[in-house]
């Protein structure tokens, strides 16, 4: 486990938090302090984000979180996903289901993702194109703007989290080249198999989000045994960092509950 990171504080039941694509665990700031009060708290950087290595052989993100559960010698976890850690997160409970108690999203469904939403699939372009030509400013930009959503703009957002999703995806991106090798291995058949989650599932989405990634969410929950869904307000892709108090207060309720 040395090519990757991971913050472990606290003591109790153990929750994982699981960031969003290319930025790291720090988009978890509001939300760590909070809860190592009551939890044992692990927050790793996936493989090729933040403070972990790159990849250097084929890998598949669950597998990384399987591993640092066994090798923390905890388990099975609350895992707790945003956006892409959403989708580990699922991929976990179907691929190592004694690894986990109850599954929270943000986001995101399965790792199987689909886009429709003409703003989503000309953002998602966008951002592509910059990432292909290496383009790190543009990138970061075109990255950032999933923040807003396709119903605001960046500057109505809080210019600090703005600036921390900047940093984020800036450290992250430029770890990459646009001609590196995708060593990323799929989980197939997740929305297939997704019915046969039995913990406990909440989404947690910010009202503002692309239909897509609302709609992503809200089938999962709709898909298990038991799910449920929740809409934070005046907050999209991101709802832990524009809304910290709401979603932590949302958090909390549902962790009373298992």
């Amino acid at each position: 486990m040395n090519d990757l990171f991971w913050l472990d504080t606290g003591a109790g039941r153990p929750l994982v938090l699981l960031h969003g694509g290319f930025v790291d665990h720090s988009m978890w700031d509001d939300q760590i302090p909070v809860f190592a009060s009551r939890y044992r708290v692990i927050a790793p950087d996936a493989r090729g984000h933040g403070r972990s290595a790159n990849a250097t052989e084929p890998f598949r993100p669950t597998d990384d979180l399987a591993a640092l559960l066994r090798h923390l010698d905890t388990g099975p976890a609350i895992l707790v996903g945003v956006s892409m850690g959403a989708s580990i997160a699922v991929d976990t409970a179907l691929e190592h289901p004694e690894l986990v108690d109850a599954v929270v999203v943000g986001g995101a469904g399965t790792s199987e993702p689909y886009f429709t939403d003409p703003w989503t699939t000309r953002a998602l372009a966008v951002w592509h194109s910059a990432m292909a030509v290496g383009d790190l400013d543009a990138s970061v930009e075109a990255f950032t703007l999933f923040a807003a959503g396709p119903h605001r703009t960046l500057d109505d957002l809080d210019p600090e989290v703005v600036s921390r999703l900047r940093r984020m995806a800036r450290g992250t991106m430029s770890k990459h080249t646009g001609d590196e090798p995708d060593r990323l291995v799929p989980v197939r058949d997740t929305w297939d198999r997704a019915a046969k989650i039995d913990v406990p599932v909440l989404a947690i989405n910010g009202s503002f989000d692309s239909p897509d990634h609302i709609g992503m969410a809200e089938r999962l929950v709709s898909t298990v045994a038991n799910g449920g869904a929740i809409s934070v307000d005046g907050s999209a892709h991101y709802p832990n960092m524009e809304r910290p108090a709401v979603y932590n207060e949302i958090l909390e309720d549902f962790l009373r509950t298992l």
